[in-house]
């Protein structure tokens, strides 16, 4: 929506709500108050999800164990950036390898507005060392795909068919105590049109399980179509997995031979490697090209 349309309407709005007998429909009033802060926030720049909390996941790809120790690596450095921002990460799901790696996981990071400062941390994620795998130690390359998705509010996820939805129940593996694994608690959720997956299992109970992933799979869908929308009618459509597999990074962390990590679109850059690790990521989240 132009600018000019925006103030428009804002001013529209306004008019409305000046009028003495604006309160006699509550609902209604509220409503409209609602939609005058959208149109607001939109004005000065800010997408519809950027208040909401994120639902983070990380996937491995290329490398092999070295791509799975570098999803635990980019899980560790958002859990301390949370922690310096005084928000809280939540593991949803975890597919752990036997080296203390991660094949995929899944975790919120509950704080008001962290998908609108955490959204341009998606896209490809590389990895140059010295392999610790590697009994020759040489150098080694690796790709971890990070996905960060708007925690939509519960009601959103009633826009999906029922019968679109293929349910799966297991186990949970994830932290509760001994109770956790007496009933299968854990959600696995299919959207078989698009044939996305979502696991969801830190939270008690079955129910609360699956609203979870309800959610995820909700966001994970709107991403999906807006994405393919923008690329097919720019004529780019590239699937994920090929992104993962080719390395179309958007930053890159080099700790071999030489110590930088850049961040390829906005050409932000720093030798401090220690520091980024440990949470310091402002200067790659904060930045006016995005």
């Amino acid at each position: 929506m132009a600018k000019e349309e925006l103030k428009a309407k804002i001013a529209a709005l306004e008019a409305v709500m000046a009028a003495p007998d604006f309160w006699t429909d509550k609902l209604k009033a509220q409503a409209k108050i609602k939609e005058l802060a959208e149109l607001k926030d939109q004005l000065a720049g800010v997408g519809k999800y950027d208040k909401l909390e994120a639902i983070i996941t990380i996937f491995s790809g290329a490398g092999g164990d070295d791509a799975e120790d570098f999803s635990r690596i980019l899980f560790e450095m958002y859990q301390k950036y949370a922690a310096r921002q005084g928000w809280r990460v939540k593991l949803i799901h975890e597919n752990l390898n036997d080296h203390g790696g991660y094949r995929n996981l899944t975790f919120q990071v509950e704080g008001k507005g962290a998908y609108g400062i955490l959204k341009h941390e998606s896209g490809v994620h590389r990895l140059v060392r010295i392999s610790p795998f590697s009994s020759k130690s040489l150098r080694h390359t690796s790709f971890s795909l990070v996905e960060v998705l708007p925690d939509l509010p519960a009601a959103s996820a009633l826009t999906i068919p029922p019968e679109d939805l293929r349910v799966e129940f297991a186990r949970s593996s994830g932290p509760g105590g001994q109770n956790v694994n007496k009933r299968e608690t854990a959600v696995r959720l299919v959207h078989i049109p698009t044939g996305l997956a979502v696991h969801a299992e830190g939270e008690r109970s079955q129910a609360q399980n699956r609203a979870k992933a309800l959610a995820i799979l909700t966001a994970k869908i709107d991403k999906l179509m807006t994405e393919r929308r923008e690329k097919e009618e720019q004529g780019m459509y590239v699937s994920k997995t090929t992104e993962i597999e080719w390395g179309n990074q958007i930053r890159s962390y080099v700790f071999h031979p030489y110590r930088l990590i850049k961040d390829h679109r906005t050409g932000v850059e720093t030798s401090d490697i220690e520091a980024v690790l440990n949470g310091e990521l402002e200067p790659f989240l904060h930045n006016d090209l995005f």
